[in-house]
């Protein structure tokens, strides 16, 4: 779009509905994941060819006069502070010297969402409505009343379940209607300013007079899109919930937020900036409001924690409920439930999903040899269901979100590292004891799988570029596969990064997502973990935690385990690993839709990067490729 558009923000309003958060914070700046919803707004408008922007302000505005003040958006925004609140209509009649002279775009301070703004303005360029709404099927706020080509006919101002209230003025015009839900986003003509009176107003009342006047109010339907409004505490815990599940994540921390690395969490948590917290507290389904505390030993499990007062939120499942667990990159569903009083995870596979019974034999052979899986509580292989312990939400990646001292972080490591070592032992040791795992071997052809994945998946799919010398490069990767595929194989978990190691309240790693589990080189998982593009280790820690596991193979009086030989395995595992989890990131975020992937790209391509430097001269048609990418 090229027309020039002014914006209006409302960003007024008291927040009755947010108290006692909106004591301390006006609802605007209500942040989630450490970012004001305002931020947000001027973000996404300002993706539009904005001419100006106006705010109107009451509540708190000095507090937020404060934030615009020290923001980069500045110099782009007037400011309309109200004396006493002029409602929808009045603020804009307030503002009509900036939207006076052309198409203005309004949206309401409190919504979240991913509607296309660009759309719905050029929607609203290309029609002759003098108004025109952004609408979508949301139940529980459908009460704008719409003709079946999509022009308003009226607005139930009163609305109530299965009734039509203070419906308008054309209720018996015989047009055939049905109710959709306002988004808060609307575009206007500057003519449509002469329907609001001077002084407080509602806009709805100014669109049906417009209305009666003969002009038309059209609407865009964006049903399918993201979208919240946050104006209850319920909302607006879900919106952060929803913004860090959307992210990949189960954990946000500030960087500002002191005491997290003696502390308790679990399920989802949020420590906005400057919050404090004492060691044993516990956060399950937190939120931690900016200048919060969270008291040493304390007890926070579904809540918003504020500066002063503390808000009970509803549990997240009841007894007869399940709650979806939306795991990274797996197309199975995971559910929490309770069992006994407990809560476990329930696991539902498809059909045609082989790996439903690897899980099942792999889980009875890793926990024989005590390798720390989850126990298997119940099976049902006719629905293709297992019910597992619950080892909590936080990952070894989450784990380490909370700034943490170097020997901390070394612990848990060495615990993680010990837990590979029984699998390269003990589990390959009696691997015939798991016929299906034994005759599973990560070989010539799954090598070249992976290569070939990262070349289809990443570099075309991602990046958008072809090898000039497709041969060359083919030739490269039968080279590297058939190296990987000399080395020494034991069993590997395949899949050994930070994302599949949780952390248990007793401070243990357990192993989950083992299902591809295979007969591979020893190194291919030591370098996922320590070369893990979640999590970038120090250079000298990963040396030591290198030379620990050396350590524990000897230890161990593993069979046919030569440190010269092993170390002679790293580099080649490392390529091979690199290339696979950039073809992941590649096939999650373009074709499972799972954007959040793309943010772990930057590591992974420095990693490739880096160790592609090392042997130039043996792979040079790979080392050219992966220095464009």
């Amino acid at each position: 779009m090229n027309k020039k558009l002014n914006v209006f923000i409302l960003a007024a309003g008291l927040g009755e509905r947010l108290r006692p958060i909106t004591y301390h914070i006006p609802k605007p700046l209500l942040p989630v994941l450490g970012k004001p919803v305002l931020q947000s707004v001027l973000k996404k408008v300002l993706a539009l060819p904005v001419d100006k922007i106006g705010i109107n302000l009451h509540h708190k505005k000095e507090v937020i006069e404060n934030w615009i003040a020290q923001s980069v958006y500045k110099k782009t925004i007037t400011l309309f502070p109200e004396e006493s609140i002029l409602g929808t209509g009045g603020a804009l009649k307030n503002a009509e010297a900036l939207l006076g002279n052309e198409t203005f775009l309004v949206h309401n301070s409190d919504i979240l969402s991913d509607i296309d703004l660009a759309k719905l303005a050029e929607f609203h360029v290309s029609s002759d409505n003098l108004v025109t709404l952004a609408v979508h099927d949301y139940p529980e706020f459908n009460n704008v009343v719409i003709d079946l080509n999509g022009f308003l006919i009226g607005v139930n101002k009163t609305r109530a379940e299965g009734q039509r209230k203070a419906f308008t003025p054309l209720e018996n015009s015989g047009k055939k209607s049905f109710l959709t839900g306002f988004t808060g986003i609307a575009v206007y003509e500057p003519e449509f300013l002469k329907f609001l009176p001077i002084g407080a107003s509602s806009v709805v009342d100014a669109w049906l007079n417009a209305l009666s006047a003969g002009n038309k109010v059209g609407t865009l339907d964006v049903s399918g899109c993201q979208w919240c409004d946050i104006g209850t505490l319920t909302a607006y815990s879900s919106a952060v919930f929803d913004a860090l599940s959307a992210d990949g994540e189960t954990v946000y921390i500030h960087p500002s937020a002191e005491g997290c690395a003696h502390i308790e969490m679990d399920g989802y948590v949020v420590i906005e900036k400057q919050s404090t917290l004492d060691k044993g507290a516990l956060l399950k389904n937190c939120i931690m409001l900016p200048e919060s505390h969270a008291a040493s030993n304390s007890h926070n499990e579904n809540c918003i924690l504020g500066p002063d007062f503390k808000i009970d939120l509803e549990e997240p499942f009841g007894d007869d409920e399940a709650l979806l667990i939306r795991p990274g990159g797996s197309d199975r569903e995971y559910y929490r439930v309770r069992k006994d009083k407990m809560s476990a995870v329930f696991m539902q596979y498809t059909r045609e999903d082989p790996d439903f019974q690897r899980q099942i034999e792999y889980t009875r052979f890793f926990l024989k040899h005590s390798i720390p899986v989850p126990e298997l509580i119940e099976i049902n292989s006719d629905k293709m269901i297992a019910i597992f312990e619950d080892l909590g939400d936080i990952s070894l990646y989450s784990w380490l979100k909370c700034p943490r001292e170097k020997g901390q972080i070394e612990k848990i490591y060495k615990q993680v590292i010990d837990a590979l070592v029984l699998i390269h032992t003990e589990a390959t040791k009696h691997v015939a004891e798991c016929p299906v795992l034994q005759k599973r071997v990560f070989d010539y052809e799954h090598f070249r799988w992976e290569t070939g994945y990262f070349i289809e998946r990443f570099v075309v799919g991602i990046r958008n570029l072809r090898a000039k010398n497709p041969s060359a490069l083919n030739k490269e990767f039968h080279s590297l596969a058939l190296k990987a595929d000399s080395f020494l194989k034991t069993v590997i978990h395949r899949d050994f990064q930070s994302q599949n190691i949780m952390i248990t309240k007793e401070k243990i790693p357990r192993l989950i997502d083992y299902q591809g589990a295979r007969l591979g080189p020893p190194a291919y998982d030591v370098v996922s973990i320590l070369w893990d593009p979640y999590y970038c280790l120090e250079s000298s820690m990963r040396e030591r935690l290198l030379n620990y596991y050396i350590g524990e193979l000897i230890n161990k009086g593993s069979e046919k385990f030569q440190e010269k030989d092993f170390r002679g395995t790293l580099l080649s595992c490392r390529l091979q690993r690199h290339m696979q989890a950039l073809g992941a990131y590649g096939f999650l975020s373009a074709v499972k839709r799972k954007k959040h992937f793309l943010k772990h790209v930057t590591e992974g391509l420095r990693l490739l990067k880096k160790d592609l430097s090392l042997v130039t001269d043996e792979y040079p048609e790979l080392y050219k490729l992966v220095m464009e990418l």
